[in-house]
């Protein structure tokens, strides 16, 4: 047993935590590190790193995944439902919470047949905004209000020639 550090992103709360936990750690001791750094978890899902499946709610479970490093993801949405269009077209799927932003890109240019030049040429941008999540965002980061719902358009990335 040795304490690793982990980073904690929770909704409501800006920034990242960074936290210290044992591992292998129970799902009462990730609870604990919640409390320890006024983190709202009651009603709420929590996702390592990209997990499909949220962490159990039973407190002696052993919270799988948990290594230095991780991301651990408090949001109220199970799944968000993210809609992505390319020009005149238009996709739609339900994501895990922690899943990033460069694996919904990944996703959408192989539903839209993107070829690789066109593909790297192009980023997602939230729906009617000029906002450009980097790639590594997570999608939990990215809802707002009541909604577990996001919309990207695939937009050619705007480059700066010199």
């Amino acid at each position: 047993m040795s304490k690793t550090v982990i980073f904690i992103q929770a909704e409501g709360k800006p920034g990242i935590t960074e936290a210290g936990i044992t591992i292998p750690a129970l799902v009462r001791d990730l609870h604990e590190v919640f409390k320890t750094h006024g983190i709202d978890f009651e009603g709420r899902e929590s996702f390592v790193d990209e997990a499909e499946a949220p962490v159990p709610h039973d407190a002696k479970a052993p919270v799988e995944g948990l290594k230095h490093g991780s991301r651990v993801h408090v949001t109220r949405c199970k799944k968000i439902k993210v809609t992505v269009h390319y020009m005149d077209r238009s996709i739609e799927r339900a994501f895990a919470a922690g899943i990033r932003v460069r694996t919904v890109k990944q996703w959408a240019v192989r539903e839209f047949k993107l070829n690789p030049t066109d593909a790297g040429e192009h980023v997602l941008q939230l729906c009617n905004s000029t906002t450009q999540p980097p790639t590594d965002t997570a999608l939990a980061e990215l809802v707002s209000g009541q909604s577990c719902d996001i919309c990207f358009d695939l937009v050619p990335e705007k480059r700066v020639e010199g």
